[in-house]
């Protein structure tokens, strides 16, 4: 080694490095001028896309927005969830069986009035009339069942009321 640095010289060792040094001090320049232009051109583009306005501040805003909206659209969500257990408690489904509770009275006047929620818990009304008095029984419905007595017409209403499809679901 000793040998090659005195056959070509310090100074001509020297002189080589210090032109490598330049060549790569041009291309760091060139580079850096490189990434500038190219950084003009990249507003430049960003503002024509925006027409004018600056799209990188438009997009960040619109991901905010979508952001706001998700939030909201996760409360409507859970909302609507909430209302829809509600709703299962609510009258859904009706029931009514008009009859002629006496052979004296004629049009049908007497009737049983079945109101039950989806899981067909609820009421049966049973009004009869007559011609000299009228009277309104409820009894209370379980599943579709009552723990009273219940007359043939109060069943048939407890029946066409399940047998609807009057149930109403928010999905």
């Amino acid at each position: 080694m000793d040998n090659i640095i005195n056959t070509i010289g310090v100074n001509t060792i020297l002189m080589i490095l210090a032109c490598i040094n330049v060549i790569l001090l041009i291309g760091f320049i060139v580079a850096i001028l490189k990434i500038s232009n190219m950084n003009k051109k990249y507003k430049n583009f960003m503002l024509k896309i925006g027409n004018g306005k600056n799209i990188e501040e438009d997009l960040e805003n619109y991901m905010y927005r979508v952001e706001r909206v998700e939030k909201e659209n996760a409360e409507i969500k859970s909302f609507i969830q909430t209302m829809d257990k509600d709703i299962e408690k609510c009258i859904q489904k009706v029931g009514i069986v008009r009859y002629n509770a006496f052979k004296d009275t004629g049009s049908d006047l007497s009737f049983a009035l079945a109101l039950l929620d989806e899981h067909n818990d609820g009421v049966v009304l049973n009004g009869i009339y007559s011609r000299e008095i009228s009277n309104i029984y409820a009894k209370p419905v379980k599943d579709g069942k009552s723990s009273y007595t219940v007359s043939e017409e109060e069943q048939e209403a407890i029946k066409k009321a399940i047998e609807t499809d009057n149930t109403y679901k928010i999905k």
